[in-house]
């Protein structure tokens, strides 16, 4: 079951208003020249706004619609003329007009070729200051011309391109002038007159994917719609991730004085562009429900069941008050699908176990959503394939794959720790959950109504760290976006977690350091060892490359926090100190690490000795303020040697 990624029809996110509202605009004055920018982040939704569009328009008489993306043709012709060209072929193959209009076919195909001289050489610019394109551009481009006969995909007839040879070959006569306004004076009133013989009311047309293309190419083509920005009757309806043409034009004016602000540049150039913005908005937590319920419904009855219909009319009454709705219950459900309900169970339980912290996790992007759940549903079937299916249960390995993705570190810490013991199970993920789910029934308790139970006034505060507790579960408890991961079933504290570290092997190997590491594990050994040992290894670190420093780092970072013990210099912080000189980019991960300490249980250690270790700008001023932290700290000696260490660090400033 795969959920595939190209736009539609069938509206599952509530985009529909988006562009029934946009098609109200357009019908609303048809003869002015409008253009409308469908915006959203890349896999919002914009591709999927435009087909709905294109598919509500298609019956009507009056309305030509064309669709051009740009995507495709980058990298095989100008963008801009491909744009130009492809609107009036359209209008042409759609309205019948090589025969009723001859004359003005011949004469805006003519413009458009003496568009394609003057683009070739220094382009529009170039010719626009001398006003003339010189005999070698003609010659350059009838061959250009005469070269692409043969290519059959060609939406002009062989006919056509040898009359426009003989007009490029004619463009310029003795003593003739001709500059680059004029001639885009006449295209536009060719074009419009053109228009007038088609019949058509309005076109439309749909600009797709400019945020996938090169910045050159999505400026070109954004230019050739400034050239039909003032023609009556025509609609531009562009859908573009604003940041990433903000980009393009950042990129394609590279010399814009700082001065003028690079990026109030590109954004006004965008607005100057596009007259009506749409944004397409993040879906909320009851919305990603809602949509991973259809999606994995869908996947398993098919768009075209009748029951599947039902279901997505009764969701889009939800979206219609999502503040009011904690997304498909069971009961609206089993009412829309009728007797084959039964066949969604699976679907249905995935979607409450992972909608909530899906829609945090991809920040409601739904091209985000879809690969989560393409990924998870590949795993679970390749673990059925290889004959540990049973082993593997579909709502343990989402919840893993939720960390995976969304919590990284956390995933790392856990699959280390599962692969360690010897039932597969990870003990500081026991207790994180016990407490995560303390603390949602304590949640729970205080919503259903102001009465303050015993249990809550007993209640500790989830972050708050115990004098036994390991220094990583301390780590977990403090980050809200661990503890709600935690409380989401179901429970991992029992599971024998090693048959889906194997499914997720495709990621990392966490079976021992050996597998993980290879040659490497001697390394580590080496760097375990005491101070003035590791110090004489600094030059054989050098030899590793940066990745392979980075695996030691990460194995010496376990063996610290594992180890719990931090009242004197646990074994591996030298080694670890010589191995970021080593390599300074692992500056940041050795913050990281001295961030993550239980600095209430440490001596004086992490507070000194990392004179000429950490040394960038940023993990410096990092490294400060955990000093002006530890300043304030319960261990006396800690406190006292971060105290001393600020004074030095300002007091040599």
């Amino acid at each position: 079951m795969i959920l595939t990624d190209n736009e539609t029809k069938v509206d599952l996110l509530n985009n529909e208003a988006i562009a029934k509202t946009i098609i109200e605009l357009l019908r609303e004055k048809p003869e002015h020249a409008v253009t409308i920018g469908v915006h959203g982040d890349w896999g919002a939704g914009k591709s999927s706004v435009l087909e709905m569009i294109e598919h509500s328009l298609r019956g009507d008489d009056d309305v030509l619609c064309l669709k051009f993306n740009g995507w495709r043709f980058q990298g095989f012709e100008d963008a801009k003329i491909a744009l130009i060209e492809g609107i009036v072929t359209g209008l042409i193959e759609k309205r019948s007009l090589a025969t009723k209009a001859g004359e003005a076919v011949k004469d805006i195909f003519r413009r458009i070729d003496w568009l394609k001289v003057a683009r070739h050489g220094g382009g529009l610019a170039f010719t626009a200051l001398s006003g003339i394109p010189t005999p070698d551009h003609i010659a350059a481009v009838v061959g250009t011309l005469r070269g692409i006969l043969s290519d059959p995909a060609k939406l002009a007839t062989k006919g056509n391109y040898d009359k426009a040879i003989s007009s490029v070959e004619g463009l310029i006569k003795p003593g003739e002038s001709k500059n680059v306004p004029e001639e885009i004076a006449e295209f536009r009133k060719a074009f419009d007159g053109l228009l007038d013989k088609s019949g058509v009311k309005q076109l439309i047309v749909l600009i797709d994917d400019l945020d996938r293309c090169l910045p050159d190419t999505a400026i070109e083509t954004l230019e050739a719609v400034r050239l039909f920005v003032f023609t009556d009757r025509t609609a531009f309806i562009v859908a573009a991730d604003e940041a990433m043409i903000e980009y393009a034009v950042r990129k394609h004016f590279p010399e814009l004085p700082d001065t003028t602000g690079p990026r109030d540049y590109a954004r006004n150039y965008l607005e100057k562009l596009i007259q009506v913005p749409f944004r397409i908005p993040a879906l909320g937590e009851t919305e990603t429900r809602i949509y991973v319920t259809l999606l994995l419904v869908g996947a398993e009855l098919g768009d075209s069941d009748p029951a599947y219909a039902a279901l997505v009319d009764a969701a889009r009454e939800m979206l219609k008050r999502p503040w009011k709705s904690a997304g498909l219950d069971a009961q609206t459900v089993r009412t829309a699908l009728g007797s084959k309900a039964g066949q969604v169970q699976n679907a249905l339980a995935l979607s409450d176990q992972i909608g909530p912290i899906l829609a945090s996790g991809t920040q409601g992007n739904p091209r985000q959503i879809k690969r989560f759940l393409n990924t998870l549903l590949l795993r679970y079937q390749t673990a059925m394939a290889r004959g540990f299916g049973d082993e593997v249960k579909l709502p343990v390995l989402a919840k893993l794959m939720l960390a995976e993705r969304f919590l990284s570190r956390l995933f790392d810490q856990i699959a280390s720790a599962a692969a360690r013991h010897p039932e597969g199970r990870c003990e500081d993920l026991a207790a994180l959950e016990a407490v995560a789910s303390e603390e949602k029934t304590v949640s729970k308790t205080r919503r259903s109504g102001p009465r303050v139970t015993s249990f809550e006034k007993d209640a500790k505060p989830a972050a708050v760290a115990t004098e036994t507790e390991s220094a990583t579960l301390s780590e977990w408890k403090a980050a809200d976006a661990i503890r709600a991961w935690a409380s989401l079933a179901p429970s991992l504290a029992d599971v024998d977690l090693r048959p889906y570290l194997f499914v997720t092997k495709d990621r990392k190997d966490y079976f021992g350091a050996a597998s993980v590491l290879g040659r490497l594990t001697a390394v580590v050994e080496k760097l375990l060892g005491p101070k003035l040992q590791v110090q004489s290894f600094e030059n054989e670190l050098k030899q590793l490359v940066p990745a392979e420093a980075a695996q030691v780092f990460e194995e010496l970072r376990g063996r610290v926090m594992g180890g719990d013990a931090f009242d004197t210099t646990p074994p591996g912080i030298d080694g670890i100190a010589v191995l970021v000189r080593a390599h300074p980019t692992l500056q940041a991960n050795l913050v990281d690490l001295l961030e993550a300490l239980p600095t209430d249980r440490c001596g004086p250690w992490p507070a000194s000795g990392w004179e000429g270790v950490i040394k960038e700008a940023e993990s410096v001023a990092r490294f400060e303020k955990l000093l002006e932290k530890w300043s304030a700290s319960k261990s006396a000696m800690l406190k006292a040697t971060a105290a001393a260490a600020l004074r030095t660090r300002r007091g040599g400033r």
